[in-house]
């Protein structure tokens, strides 16, 4: 007889048996102890205001408990080497299936990680080529050979039939040294000859060579005339040069003097140069067997850029000519090139385009030469100092062991160029000239993925048979990854592409596609926003992925804000109804034809009954732009673009087209060095009209606000500080001489020092989860009795970090400076969030507001430009809404407004528009139109143009 279950266990397998997740009792951050259920095996789509709950449910209660699953089934041993997993406030959830989170956190930060690498594709492609490659000289570039030692024998008896020659082992290629220890081995075991730089040359005792030049010797194994009865001496011959030589023998024509090579390792049949035998690791610019020597697999190297170091040869060096040292002071680095000066016979009030030559070379890469300083402050002695140089002592200072602001310091005179031995390529000239088709890895690496697919389709046609059948499987990887990767829309990156350069999108969508091709099932995948960075064209390929990842029988749980993506849904859950302590509950759920027939927020602009307008008239602007003149960065075509400012400008395209390199890393860096006088150096562009147009640069980017939970709204706009000040000026603050550091709780003095500020005490629990309980000396208010005794209306500092910005905004009503900024915080939508809450629990669309609302609380001038990258990430049809009416605001006043977006909503709104394209990689990069959107929406070229045109049609 079975064991009968109880009603617990019994309802678990039913829920199984039924194909739902069931989420009892979830009361994460502002869930408010909500039962879920979904079906397994679907497309299910999570969607409500920023805020709401949605991130909470997904990530921090599925995916945590998740996770916390799969870490309880090692041992006890092994979980105390793991990282803890916090067991999330949920009182069940049954029918989970394995868990796996991909989230556009996730971004590696690694030099040294490429898309290949992130996909694995580059493992593939290094296996392919050790395996099915040709090996090509580096030096003649023939064909590399090589020879078992018998068909090396019968060679020999062909080439050199009846001629006397000598057997030669070759031990040294063109290299420095003496090698008198070399030749004494060479005599002890027997050999008295050798050949020496082409000379055959007796050994006696004590023979050697000149140290400083190149020698190439070569020792002489067997002299002997070529015929079938002396087949055994010469086969033992070539034995024994093979084993001396490491697999390489020489046979010398003695009459002609001509040699030739022979060998069982790849070799040039003309100069003798040998490859090992090729492996992965051969090709890897992670591995010292496949790295270039100079850059170390990295690609690029740092070198001081002597235009930074002297940005104008026609000042003096007293001056400050040179940026680094700028002007004359009395130290030891002048004393010395004012000692060198002397010596070359110049002044340090001469032009440093008039100085010698050899004496700037002196200043800049130092001098071995001794340097006699006299009548210094060191004393009327002479001092003999031999001088580094400038460019030394930056290096030093980019050095590893050096602090952040020396190497910030000498960041400003350094810049990263492609690697001059490689030329950008990672790997050594060996790995460099294995080739298939022609083509070397780094070749393949450097395609777009929409190119390799293609080159790939017909490689076998440049393979022999026997390449064929050892690469059938490795192409066979290879071209499904490809094609996963084309399906989400990233046809335009190239293997080679550094992961730090991706943007979440793109990041979270390669992980998408590895996952496909794991071909993986009764997994349950979670994923964040990945239509973020996603053109509308692109967009039914990423919902066909997520649809295939779910019929090969997933379950496939998406967080998710797209229009087309909630319709596709096989099952919708909507958050709401509104944010913050006012979200948490599931407010609709069912299919999308059953939720858009509910009265909710999500369900009215699904069906139309809310909508972001269109503005019935276009702004012209002040009259005034900025043009940028031909600017070629990455993938731009020297392209010209005019920006009218006064208007707000939306720039479109699809992925990859070049909008992130012609704003973010063209534009901005311009502005940012005219106003700012940044270090950071723009792509290459001719010239930009306009810039004095232009007194203040924001960029409002979607990193987070901060990494740790003392960092807090609060903290990050800084109304802190005035909450602080204003405390530190009530009366009991006077009488007790408390100073504002006595109400931070990152100091010592006033915060409670048993959870150091913290509110809460981290419990260690070895191989269990740490806990976090709630501080027993303060009771989580985070600051000791005495600051807490000091209050304002009857509320201590504490009460206020524990307020929401509504309550707050009223609350401080009569402080202009602290009711300002927080105003701007509710304005933006987040009136609902704590003044001290944690960043860390803060959403992305939550985080980006917060740092807009930031900058909209400072002056703006009327000349401003802000500048920010797809607003609307992680943001409902509603925060859409919100978010459009402050940037108009803005540029009501006078400022210009630039956001690189896909979203309709936002594009439709604009005043003007610049599309780039037409195709993502080495097919975009030009300007296809610019103009208004109703001027944009009738260009064909366009694909921009043919969603924007069904939605201003529509309206």
């Amino acid at each position: 007889m079975g064991t009968k279950m109880n009603k617990s266990e019994q309802a678990e397998v039913d829920f199984v048996e039924d194909g739902i997740v069931s989420v009892l009792g979830a009361r994460v951050h502002n869930l408010q102890d909500i039962d879920v259920v979904f079906p397994r095996n679907k497309l299910v789509v999570i969607t409500g205001l920023s805020g709401s709950g949605k991130s909470s449910l997904a990530f921090d209660t599925i995916y945590a408990e998740g996770q916390r699953r799969y870490i309880e089934t090692f041992s006890a041993y092994a979980r105390q080497f793991l990282g803890n997993m916090e067991r999330p406030d949920v009182d069940k959830i049954t029918g989970l299936s394995p868990v796996i989170s991909i989230e556009q956190k996730t971004t590696n930060k690694n030099p040294r990680s490429t898309v290949g690498t992130i996909t694995e594709i580059y493992d593939f492609l290094r296996l392919l080529y050790a395996r099915a490659a040709d090996a090509y000289s580096y030096n003649t570039g023939e064909k590399m050979v090589k020879y078992t030692t018998e068909k090396i024998l019968s060679l020999i008896k062909d080439n050199f039939k009846g001629k006397k020659v000598m057997v030669l082992a070759p031990l040294v290629k063109n290299r420095k040294g003496h090698y008198k220890e070399l030749f004494e081995q060479i005599r002890k075991k027997g050999y008295l000859h050798a050949r020496v730089d082409g000379e055959i040359v007796e050994l006696e005792h004590g023979y050697k060579l000149d140290r400083y030049k190149n020698h190439s010797i070569e020792m002489v194994i067997d002299r002997i005339k070529v015929a079938d009865k002396d087949e055994k001496r010469l086969s033992d011959s070539l034995h024994l040069a093979m084993k001396n030589g490491k697999g390489i023998m020489m046979m010398l024509d003695v009459e002609s003097n001509e040699a030739k090579f022979y060998s069982q390792k790849l070799m040039c049949p003309s100069t003798g140069i040998s490859y090992n035998e090729p492996a992965p690791h051969s090709f890897s610019f992670n591995s010292p067997q496949g790295a270039c020597n100079k850059c170390k697999g990295l690609g690029s190297i740092n070198l001081v850029d002597i235009e930074k170091v002297i940005p104008n040869d026609s000042a003096t060096i007293y001056a400050g000519g040179i940026a680094p040292l700028g002007k004359y002071k009395n130290t030891l680095i002048f004393w010395q090139i004012e000692a060198l000066a002397q010596k070359h016979g110049f002044t340090l009030k001469t032009p440093i385009k008039e100085i010698p030559e050899d004496a700037l070379d002196s200043i800049l890469n130092g001098t071995s030469e001794p340097i006699t300083l006299k009548n210094t402050p060191l004393g009327s002695a002479n001092y003999f100092i031999s001088f580094d140089g400038v460019i030394k002592y930056i290096l030093q200072q980019q050095s590893s062991d050096t602090g952040k602001k020396a190497k910030k310091w000498a960041g400003q005179f350094i810049s990263s160029t492609p690697c001059p031995v490689c030329n950008g390529q990672r790997l050594n000239k060996e790995a460099l000239h294995f080739k298939i088709k022609d083509k070397n890895i780094a070749d393949l690496s450097g395609m777009d993925l929409s190119l390799l697919a293609g080159w790939f389709e017909d490689v076998e046609a440049g393979l022999s048979e026997k390449q064929k059948a050892i690469a059938t499987e490795i192409l066979k990887e290879i071209r499904n990854r490809l094609g996963f990767l084309l399906n989400v829309g990233l046809g335009y990156l190239s293997l080679n592409r550094s992961a730090i350069t991706l943007s979440g999108g793109e990041s979270q969508r390669i992980r998408l596609a590895t996952q496909i091709g794991s071909q993986l099932v009764n997994v349950l995948y979670i994923l964040d926003e990945p239509s973020i960075g996603l053109h509308q064209r692109d967009n039914h390929r990423l919902i066909e992925s997520l649809q295939q990842l779910r019929d090969t029988g997933n379950t496939v749980l998406v967080v998710e804000h797209d229009k087309d993506m909630m319709m596709q849904a096989d099952y919708l859950i909507d958050m709401g109804p509104y944010a913050g302590r006012h979200g948490g509950e599931v407010v609709a759920h069912g299919t999308p034809l059953q939720v858009i027939q509910q009265s909710t927020l999500t369900a009215d602009y699904l069906n139309n009954k809310k909508a972001i307008e269109i503005p019935r008239q276009r702004r012209k602007g002040n009259g005034k732009k900025l043009v940028l003149h031909k600017a070629s960065g990455n993938n731009l075509k020297e392209v010209t673009v005019s920006f009218p400012l006064g208007t707000f400008i939306c720039v479109t395209g699809v992925s990859g087209s070049g909008k992130s390199t012609l704003i973010n890393e063209t534009l901005y860096p311009i502005l940012n060095q005219h106003v700012y006088k940044s270090v950071k150096d723009p792509l290459p562009y001719k010239k930009i009209d306009g810039l004095n147009l232009v007194d203040k640069v924001v960029e409002v980017d979607q990193s987070p606000l901060g990494r740790t939970p003392r960092s807090n709204p609060a903290t990050y706009t800084k109304v802190f500080d005035e909450i602080r000040k204003l405390f530190t000026n009530l009366p009991e603050s006077k009488i007790r001489d408390y100073k504002p550091g006595r109400f931070s709780f990152n100091m010592k003095g006033g915060r409670c020092e048993t959870c150091k500020g913290g509110g809460v005490q981290v419990i260690e629990m070895n191989f269990l989860p740490d806990v976090m309980v709630e501080c027993p000396e303060c009771h989580g208010k985070r600051y000791n009795r005495e600051t807490l005794e000091v209050r304002y209306k009857g509320k201590s500092i504490s009460d206020v970090l524990n307020m929401t910005i509504n309550q707050a905004v009223d609350f401080f009503e009569s402080i202009p400076q602290i009711v300002q900024k927080l105003r701007v915080i509710k304005e933006v939508g987040l009136g609902y969030i704590t003044l001290g809450q944690p960043s860390t629990t803060l959403s992305g669309g939550e985080s980006q507001r917060v740092k807009l609302a930031s900058e909209l609380a400072k002056k703006d001038t009327g000349n401003t430009i802000y500048i920010l990258d797809e607003p609307t990430t992680g943001l409902h049809f509603e925060d859409i809404r919100v978010l459009l009416a402050v940037l108009q605001r803005l540029v009501n006043r006078g400022n210009t407004v630039i956001v690189i977006e896909h979203n309709m909503d936002v594009i439709k709104v604009a005043d003007h528009i610049i599309d780039v394209g037409k195709e993502g990689g080495r097919l975009g990069g030009e300007i296809l139109c610019q103009g208004t959107p109703e001027k944009v929406a009738k260009n064909k070229e366009s694909y921009t143009a043919q969603y924007l045109n069904i939605e201003l049609e529509s309206q």
